[in-house]
């Protein structure tokens, strides 16, 4: 277990700042071996969103102090929320918190070290180029990008910087998701023949804001900035408010979920992205004006590109229209199954006596076993304060002050963002999407996917 757990780390330097908060070895005292540990470091907080005042702020609020962080800026191009984060933090604080109408303000002003940055969608990876550029380490929520060409941009702005730069992707700070790839790593658990992955809800107002959208002026906020690269649009206070309902601003459903699961698929098994995906679903409860399915079932084939015999199958299936939000995740080998909802590792559907004789084979069943320091899956997006987003940003900050690397570098959002465009890609052109390695493009139908 150890020696695989050495040669993982040593192989993907995914995990250089230490399993979790509890595990990473550091102390308040730690800190003062550290050049420039005694320095603040000022963080500026770039979109005053719901996950940020749900999440983000309980969350730093916990380790702040101890590691000698602040929040200084907010940047939000609309009043009402550029206005109400200044006011938040400085309840939070007790000092005043400078307001920025944009990210060339704040970082023309050389205000801050570092940023949180949790903006509409497709907005994450573009606003992490601008982060990098003027020098600032990052905190980024997911989904990392949901296209090809921000994807590759950011990737490549974060390794020519050098900056610190740790993707949302809470699950790499949970301990029993460290003991589940440790488990699977060691061998003990045998190939993995399937994953399944379901995420079901029954909200019709999941990602709507009803109450927001009367008060959204286009005189208030900057559309332009807003839209970024995307295609122009007329000004649309839904579209903006409520932009995970509407492609390209948002996949929706495979980026705001899919995302979360398909990295631990990534992480666990050590491949980079699918070979394959193809996929089904529309809008069949919520007939509001969205885009966005909801929806979906894709399946995914992974496995070496070199042998295609070898592999597995993912399912990623989620509604929106019925369900209790518990996220299923189960990986299955011949042996038995691992469940990450109850935890444990069982013997549950291996290959018994009875059927291996029958083909001269050995029983093959999994010991019943607990993840080591297991922990609740927590699934809902303002959370307020879980203890794997906790742990996370603790490990963010931690390696802003170290310079190692986080838990969830910029290559696992490189990763979950190929497997979430090559979902769009089957979602919009009904074909099969692949991965072109060398040229790092999405292709569907014999085409480079755009939109």
């Amino acid at each position: 277990m150890k020696n695989s757990r050495r040669h993982f780390i040593k192989q993907t330097a995914l995990a250089g700042a230490g399993v979790v908060a509890a595990q990473s070895g550091f102390t308040a005292q730690s800190y003062n071996r550290i050049l420039g540990s005694n320095d603040r470091v000022r963080v500026g907080v770039v979109g005053f969103s719901d996950r940020h005042k749900g999440s983000h702020i309980p969350c730093f609020l916990n380790h702040y102090k101890e590691l000698n962080f602040d929040i200084v800026a907010v940047s939000d191009i609309w009043n009402k929320r550029r206005e109400e984060g200044a006011a938040v933090w400085k309840e939070k604080l007790g000092h005043d918190i400078i307001t920025c109408h944009n990210n060339e303000e704040l970082y023309s002003k050389k205000l801050v070290d570092a940023v949180f940055i949790s903006t509409a969608d497709f907005q994450h990876a573009l606003h992490t180029i601008e982060a990098v550029k003027a020098g600032c380490d990052v905190y980024v929520e997911k989904p990392f990008a949901e296209t090809m060409e921000d994807n590759r941009a950011a990737l490549k702005a974060v390794k020519e910087s050098g900056r610190i730069v740790q993707i949302g992707s809470q699950r790499r700070s949970g301990a029993n998701y460290h003991a589940a790839n440790e488990f699977i790593r060691s061998g003990q658990f045998g190939p993995i023949t399937m994953v399944e992955l379901t995420w079901n809800v029954n909200q019709p107002g999941r990602w709507r804001r009803p109450a927001l959208l009367g008060q959204l002026k286009e005189s208030d906020t900057d559309w332009k900035r807003f839209l970024m690269n995307r295609p122009f649009e007329a000004f649309d206070p839904r579209k903006y408010l409520e932009y995970r309902l509407f492609w390209p601003y948002s996949s929706g459903l495979p980026g705001q979920w899919m995302s979360h699961q398909i990295d631990t698929v990534h992480w666990f098994s050590g491949l980079q992205h699918p070979r394959s995906v193809v996929a089904n679903g529309g809008i069949y409860a919520w007939k509001d004006g969205r885009r966005n399915w909801d929806t979906i079932t894709a399946v995914f084939d992974y496995g070496p590109e070199d042998d295609l015999t070898q592999g597995f199958q993912v399912i990623f299936c989620s509604r929106m229209h019925n369900g209790d939000e518990k996220p299923t995740e189960i990986y299955y080998s011949v042996g038995g199954e691992l469940n990450l909802n109850t935890n444990k590792v069982s013997p549950k559907g291996g290959l018994t006596k009875k059927f291996a004789a029958d083909m001269g084979m050995q029983e093959n069943l999994l010991p019943e076993r607990t993840l080591n320091n297991a922990e609740q899956v927590v699934a809902s997006a303002n959370t307020g304060g879980d203890k794997l987003t906790s742990n996370h940003i603790r490990n963010w900050m931690e390696c802003v002050r170290s310079r190692k690397q986080p838990n969830a570098p910029v290559e696992a959002g490189y990763s979950h963002s190929i497997a979430t465009t090559m979902t769009n890609a089957a979602v919009h052109t009904g074909e099969k999407a692949t991965f072109n390695k060398k040229t790092q493009e999405v292709m569907a139908g014999g085409k480079v996917f755009k939109y």
